[in-house]
């Protein structure tokens, strides 16, 4: 047994972690301390499908007359009943709205080909915080030269709109804006149907025939862009800033649809999953860095699964992550940079661009990045820890969704299924979809055959589309049969 004096000898030449476990080698001791504080965000399967099986319960109470009031993930019904066949035709304007600059896109379809064109308009601040009848005329004017540039003014042309704040749709062509965001605020909108705005601007002016068809969000254009090429796409997913998700659900399990019930028999739900776990139920996954983020952000409480996944806050996971393995001695000799210690300072673009490095090699991306937010002194040990952190944050981000992709995949039960996914986390991370398909096809059941594709501008393509299938449902109305040929989208 080791005296007193052998053990402080052996301490000095050592280096005790906080476990009470000695270390002769230092770095042994580094890498110890950094694996316990990344191991948070490393969780087994078994864990994912525990979170894939209480998503599904979550969507289930939210389908639900009796649970959908006070249920988290709330589901919302689109109205949308129908995908692309390939039969559209014909030209299609779509607006897209979600910013200070909005797009007014021309969409032909051909065949199987698209042709787009579109032009970007601004909107003023005075705009964005005046009265919402301005804001509306302004939207309708863009219109009436968008189409006059293109020699459009003698047709009769269908739209589809794209309006990415919160709303609350009551038809496909009825949504009431619940809350303005993004620094808009302008009055008389909020509570108000924003298609009638629309069309009463576009009536005021007289100049062009153009029906607003449909409003959509994002998710669900994502899905129909893909869908125009791929007939078996039945979800759509964005992963981006934010998160969500939308999938073609049967009408039977939707128990407060207000529809025409001899119409087709499924719709695409609009999930909302960024708000599941809300209510704690996924807390046992949460960390410290998580809760923290959660309690200084806009809106604590709110959103949690999207704050665990979303680019918004995925630099900022690894930035937290990073600061506390230097403050506890594992990185950079314990010394912190002003830059790494502010908050949101290290991007999420960052978290991509340090995982394209190799393990073993240079480390260019990652110095390049770090020098930019002061470090000094870096050592290969530094990089290859801080690469390692970035591939931990970023490996939960793409496993968490990919559990709710296999609690939607599994709802759907088909043999085969593509699932549309646009934003730029997916589009620009190096290895986001290979980790999405590999823990996808681990847990969805009965040998579904997955696909994942990237969906290109579905804010504005897709809204043309759900207006041209609209159309085609309009001139075919009447029977009543699958969602991929069924004959109506709309609530008249």
């Amino acid at each position: 047994m080791l005296s007193v004096a052998h053990l402080i000898s052996y301490a000095i030449r050592s280096k005790i972690n906080g476990d009470g476990l000695f270390y002769s080698d230092p770095s042994a001791a580094k890498h110890h301390g950094i694996q316990q504080i990344i191991s948070q965000y490393v969780h087994s399967r078994d864990t994912y499908c525990k979170i894939r099986d209480l998503l599904d319960a979550e969507m289930t109470r939210g389908l639900s007359r009796e649970h959908n009031a006070d249920a988290k993930v709330k589901m919302y019904i689109t109205y949308v009943q129908s995908l692309p066949d390939g039969t559209e035709k014909g030209d299609y304007l779509a607006l897209d709205l979600g910013g200070t600059n909005f797009r007014v896109l021309l969409i032909s379809l051909k065949g199987s080909t698209i042709d787009m064109k579109n032009k970007i308009y601004p909107i003023s601040e005075e705009l964005m915080i005046g009265q919402g009848s301005k804001l509306f005329d302004h939207i309708a004017s863009c219109i009436s030269s968008f189409v006059a540039e293109h020699n459009l003014r003698s047709k009769s042309l269908p739209l589809g709109f794209t309006f990415s704040f919160p709303c609350r749709q009551e038809s496909l062509a009825v949504g009431r804006l619940v809350k303005w965001t993004k620094g808009f605020c302008c009055e008389g909108v909020e509570g108000e149907d924003v298609v009638q705005l629309l069309q009463e601007a576009i009536q005021r002016r007289g100049d062009i025939s153009v029906e607003c068809v449909a409003i959509l969000n994002d998710t669900v254009g994502c899905l129909m862009s893909c869908a125009f090429l791929d007939h078996d796409t039945q979800v759509g997913v964005i992963l981006g800033t934010g998160s969500n998700a939308c999938y073609v659900e049967k009408l039977s399990r939707v128990e407060f649809w207000d529809g025409d019930p001899s119409k087709p028999d499924e719709v695409v739900i609009n999930t909302e999953w960024g708000a599941f776990g809300d209510n704690g139920i996924i807390d046992f996954v949460r960390t410290s860095v998580d809760k923290d983020i959660d309690r200084i952000s806009l809106n604590p409480g709110r959103q949690t699964f999207e704050k665990m996944i979303s680019g918004m806050y995925m630099g900022e996971i690894a930035r937290r992550v990073i600061v506390q393995c230097a403050e506890a001695g594992y990185l950079f000799n314990g010394k912190l940079s002003e830059e790494l210690r502010t908050p949101h300072r290290f991007y999420t673009k960052y978290v991509s661009e340090i995982e394209k490095d190799v393990e073993g090699e240079e480390f260019l991306n990652t110095n390049t990045i770090l020098d930019e937010l002061g470090i000094d002194d870096l050592t290969l040990e530094d990089c290859n820890y801080v690469r390692e952190i970035c591939k931990a944050v970023s490996e939960r981000s793409a496993y968490l969704a990919s559990a709710g992709i296999a609690a939607l995949l599994n709802r759907i039960d088909r043999p085969r299924a593509t699932v549309a996914v646009d934003g730029s986390l997916y589009r620009f991370h190096p290895h986001f979809h290979n980790l999405m398909m590999k823990m996808t096809e681990d847990l969805i059941l009965n040998g579904i055959k997955v696909h994942m594709m990237l969906s290109e501008d579905g804010s504005g393509k897709g809204a043309a589309l759900v207006a041209a299938v609209s159309h085609r449902m309009r001139v075919a109305r009447g029977s009543s049969v699958s969602l991929r040929s069924s004959t109506s989208m709309d609530q008249s």
